[in-house]
């Protein structure tokens, strides 16, 4: 078992490990006191973990009300943050009781942005159920919801009291969620680390044998420690820039063409699928603009096709360019860029947006 400590506006800690979700109260009772428990999941989610992390919280003493949305991006809204502060409000919830969020990207969206908002704050636990959510969105405090203009265009910044990453959980996952997070870690050696990048080239056999037929033994110890070193890089990220305005805009490499390719599919391709995309049409782009030292582009295919990513955009520059304008990274008449110097390298640059179109053409 691996512990992590994060040093921002609320100090916590990441517990990565196996076999957790039977101790989760054991491991939520160290931040906070036996108290009432909104647990918050997709209806999938629920069905495999749900009762044992109630069971395990109602046998410590706590008093558990569980909210169950329908899985996917469709639910990542206001409507469904809504109805969780409804619940919570009908079950007399004060500004002592917790929110946890049991789930993948979508549920810690929710439920981080419900405890942001519920009596002006309150206390949530991450309990991330996918590799994504794992390695990327379960740290740091960003939460929110989708609007029908673009994705994540409302939220908060609201850390988490505690990270509980229980890696077996990432044995149920279908082989095309699981590559969203490998998506995710691919960024994280593409931005800062080659190392990182080099060690899932190096072991995406294994990785890919095991998570899509098994067994799952024969890869934990590799999936935890890609875990363990996108968790670590993020966490330094954060601790310097935990709003979001200077280095943590690296961690977007890819995600403003990834999320309008998410969008433009009405969210039938995930987002992970969407940043891998989106950073390899980045590369080709940066490189072909003089942006780039090197060509990553030829790098960056490998990996992603080495894992079975589909790389063809099925949108075209104009489509893509229309909803990139709405995302939050744009100011003013500029947007900002992650552009990949080389691998384990990456530098932001803000451009016009009169340029953003022939831009994501070059490298289409």
């Amino acid at each position: 078992m691996e512990k992590i400590q994060v040093k921002a506006s609320r100090n916590y800690e990441i517990i990565i490990g196996r076999n957790l979700l039977k101790d989760t109260a054991k491991y939520i009772s160290q931040v906070m006191e036996p108290c009432k428990v909104c647990l918050i999941s997709d209806d999938t989610v629920y069905r495999l973990y749900g009762e044992e992390v109630k069971n395990s919280l109602t046998a410590s003493g706590f008093e558990v009300c569980s909210f169950i949305f329908e899985k996917g991006e469709k639910s990542k809204n206001i409507k469904t943050v809504s109805s969780a502060l409804e619940l919570m409000a009908e079950n007399n919830f004060t500004r002592s009781d917790l929110i946890i969020a049991l789930g993948g990207g979508i549920t810690g969206d929710i439920a981080g942005f419900a405890a942001s908002v519920f009596l002006r704050g309150i206390q949530f636990v991450q309990i991330p159920t996918t590799f994504l959510a794992a390695v990327d969105s379960s740290i740091g405090g960003k939460t929110g919801v989708n609007l029908e203009s673009g994705k994540n265009l409302v939220g908060a910044f609201w850390q988490p009291s505690l990270v509980l990453c229980d890696c077996d959980t990432f044995s149920t996952l279908s082989y095309d969620i699981f590559l969203d997070g490998i998506a995710e870690a691919l960024k994280y050696g593409a931005i800062i680390d080659r190392s990182l990048f080099d060690l899932l080239i190096q072991h995406g056999d294994k990785i890919f044998t095991s998570s899509k037929q098994g067994p799952w033994d024969t890869c934990t110890d590799i999936i935890t420690e890609v875990v363990k070193q996108c968790v670590s890089i993020k966490r330094d990220i954060v601790m310097k820039d935990e709003r979001d305005t200077g280095i943590r805009q690296l961690l977007n490499f890819g995600h403003t063409i990834g999320h309008a390719i998410e969008k433009c599919s009405k969210y039938s391709i995930t987002h992970g699928h969407g940043v891998a995309l989106g950073m390899l049409i980045v590369a080709k782009a940066s490189y072909a603009f003089g942006w780039s030292e090197v060509d990553c582009s030829g790098e960056i295919k490998q990996a992603l096709d080495n894992f079975g990513f589909p790389l063809n955009s099925p949108f075209s520059s104009e489509e893509l360019t229309a909803v990139a304008l709405k995302d939050k990274k744009r100011t003013g008449e500029s947007i900002t860029l992650v552009v990949p110097a080389h691998i384990g390298h990456c530098y932001l640059k803000k451009i016009d947006i009169s340029l953003l179109n022939t831009f994501i053409n070059n490298g289409l």
